[in-house]
């Protein structure tokens, strides 16, 4: 069984604003049901809330926590500080982590990209700042959004767009991108928002999102591999659980939440907790917007 969170600590009052609120937190430290003196896996570190939470929960808890964004890393090391030795740092995304022969009681992945990373101008990820066009998690990755644009070839690009953005009018946009990159390269956020938006209907410019929604999606998809990085941690996952380790995923757009939920439902080492996704209240999607499209699933190893 589980054990009680009746040794729960309270969080600290932050009085520093880490630059992005985890999404559904309770949510996920509840469907994970710390043990005491359990170690859990944080697959997607970030600033390190969910994991601040885990810690709470137990006074025994440990968590091992993976970024492969260096930023992230050292914004986590310094707000996780008052836990110590209780948190392990690695540089990795869970494609690449080995954690030996160690199991966990609990693994936990929040999906996408983070609102610090989205509120940085320099990474790329966003059109509503200039930037230049990067998108890479990790910058050890040799290949940005910018060589994307700029040098693969229509038919594999608005197959990219279409595929990973779900973008209908992605054969208009790639085509608009090759006839505009021969002139001019693109270099900026903007740049690419900007000749996105002049291509596409009018009534597509001014509808619910912005026309470049959905390209941007792709492009960070393709660039940071983020569709097939996510299939080796469903792969791989059951394998690192102990008997009765629960596995918590959270994800942000369509594609991520077929994959998350067909993939559980087929294991034969997973038995699936939540018969539909857990999604945030109204109150978390008052506060913060980007909550909006989540959804939390939990499965637990047999």
């Amino acid at each position: 069984m589980h054990g009680s969170r009746s040794g729960a600590e309270v969080l600290p009052a932050e009085s520093i604003d880490w630059g992005h609120l985890s999404v559904l937190r309770d949510e996920c430290i509840a469907g994970l049901q710390p043990r005491s003196g359990g170690c859990y896996l944080d697959a997607t570190l970030g600033a390190g809330g969910h994991t601040a939470a885990l810690l709470a929960a137990d006074p025994a808890v440990r968590v091992v926590g993976l970024d492969c964004d260096d930023r992230a890393l050292a914004i986590a090391r310094e707000r996780l500080a008052p836990w110590g030795d209780r948190v392990t740092f690695v540089r990795s995304n869970f494609a690449q982590f080995n954690p030996s022969d160690q199991q966990f009681d609990g693994i936990l992945a929040d999906l996408g990209v983070s609102s610090m990373q989205f509120d940085q101008p320099d990474r790329g990820f966003s059109f509503r700042h200039d930037g230049p066009l990067d998108m890479r998690m990790d910058d050890r990755l040799t290949e940005s959004a910018a060589d994307v644009v700029n040098h693969w070839q229509e038919v594999p690009l608005a197959n990219a767009i279409y595929t990973y953005g779900e973008e209908r009018l992605s054969r208009r946009i790639a085509r608009a991108i090759v006839e505009q990159r021969q002139t001019q390269p693109f270099q900026t956020t903007l740049e690419l928002a900007n000749a996105i938006a002049r291509c596409v209907p009018g009534k597509y410019r001014h509808g619910r999102i912005h026309p470049a929604t959905r390209t941007f999606q792709a492009l960070r998809i393709v660039v940071n591999q983020e569709l097939a990085v996510l299939e080796t941690l469903l792969d791989r996952a059951p394998n690192w659980l102990a008997p009765q380790g629960r596995l918590a995923v959270i994800s942000f757009h369509s594609l991520e939440d077929r994959i998350v939920k067909h993939r559980l439902r087929e294991s034969t080492q997973l038995k699936v907790i939540t018969k539909k996704p857990i999604c945030p209240s109204d109150a978390e999607m008052g506060q913060n917007s980007r909550s909006r499209s989540a959804k939390l699933r939990i499965a637990e190893r047999i």
